[in-house]
């Protein structure tokens, strides 16, 4: 078997194929399937994603978050001391012309990392289920932070913010062990908030809470390399950045350079996704901060948010200006997000998601000669 960092790779989410989007309704709004016969639905459509990726010559697959409704709240709504707050009429989150359901994580007591966290088993099924490496993604430690409202965090000891952060850095790293034991040795954690902080109307919004957003990078660097520093040698760590991703929308632009320096020389992660699809993320002149060595970016060129499909040689000639500012050696190619970071999904076809992932797997070998030089 070999192991990552791949030439090709893909942030996670799929697309929810029919089946799973009537269960998954049929489940939690109608109340009329029952959670065994859900599940075996969302089993069924995890084997067909499963042997689609690895028909496309994938080496790394991952369950496509079919059993989740966003790719970060049910995550978090799993941990100790956190809960999902559904509270009508308010709004959620504003992205381009639309916004999220209007869900809040609350934060009811110290917060922990629990054995039986349900996404323990969604990896354990995609470890039994695949030959090639499984993989999980997880939304960052900053997530906890990033998407609470202070107003929603209870525990009085909380309100000193670099006692929580600390507390999520810990059940953060409760977390990376647990997924290593039960066998997972590529762990991604999707933290995009280093982007959003990015962005000028984000930081202003942060300065107008009263936070300061050079802090808050600085402060979110240290929770990720805190949740990871003590991982086994044998276990990889990926990081997604974007500027948000819901029905092919953006909630935030901005070039990598104020947070640059921290993603790359302040945390000790293996393996950075990061979104360039668009003007939206700037230029390539921050992969200049990438150390020598053996840390890889893949360069999200190829977009998730339309069907409209890159061509091998516009993207070896992006790979070509990247090559200016970081080692062609230590990189690598991926989507620039996942094709539904909620159950929604993209606007696109199971067909584009599909060509879109051969095209990653095409543009490896073209460029290196394969998906695991």
């Amino acid at each position: 078997m070999p192991t990552p960092p791949y030439r090709a790779d893909h942030v996670g989410s799929l697309l929810r194929p029919d089946s799973v989007k009537a269960a998954r309704k049929a489940h939690f709004e109608d109340r009329t399937l029952p959670a065994e016969e859900l599940a075996a639905i969302e089993d069924a459509a995890i084997r067909a994603l499963i042997a689609m990726q690895e028909e496309v010559g994938l080496k790394a697959v991952t369950d496509g978050e079919q059993r989740r409704s966003f790719w970060h709240y049910d995550f978090m709504g799993g941990l100790t001391g956190m809960e999902l707050d559904e509270r009508e009429p308010e709004g959620g989150v504003q992205f381009a012309g639309v916004k999220l359901r209007p869900i809040f994580p609350t934060i009811t007591s110290r917060l922990d990392f629990p054995a039986d966290h349900p996404h323990l088993d969604h990896f354990r099924f995609v470890a039994e289920t695949t030959g090639v490496t499984p993989k999980i993604s997880i939304p960052g430690p900053s997530c906890c932070h990033f998407r609470t409202a202070a107003e929603d965090i209870h525990p009085a000891e909380y309100a000193d913010v670099e006692v929580l952060t600390a507390d999520i850095a810990a059940t953060y790293r409760k977390a990376v062990q647990a997924f290593y034991d039960a066998g997972c040795r590529y762990l991604q954690m999707d933290d995009i908030f280093f982007a959003y902080l990015c962005d000028p109307k984000h930081r202003a919004a942060r300065q107008a809470a009263g936070q300061d957003p050079d802090w808050l990078i600085d402060r979110y660097a240290w929770m990720m390399n805190e949740a990871i520093k003590d991982r086994p040698d044998d276990m990889v760590i990926g990081m997604h950045m974007c500027r948000g991703n819901f029905r092919s929308t953006h909630a935030a632009e901005g070039a990598y350079d104020p947070a640059a320096d921290a993603i790359f020389n302040k945390t000790d992660v293996d393996i950075y996704f990061m979104e360039y699809d668009t003007d939206r993320a700037g230029g390539l002149e921050p992969l200049r901060l990438l150390p020598k060595g053996s840390k890889r970016v893949l360069p999200g060129f190829i977009t998730t948010k339309t069907g409209e499909m890159e061509q091998i040689d516009d993207l070896k000639a992006k790979f070509d200006e990247a090559a200016k500012y970081a080692d062609l050696d230590q990189l690598g190619i991926a989507p620039q997000c996942g094709f539904a970071s909620t159950e929604e999904g993209n606007t696109v076809t199971a067909d584009d998601q599909r060509r879109k992932l051969d095209l990653v797997v095409r543009t490896a070998e073209a460029i290196w000669g394969g998906v695991e030089a």
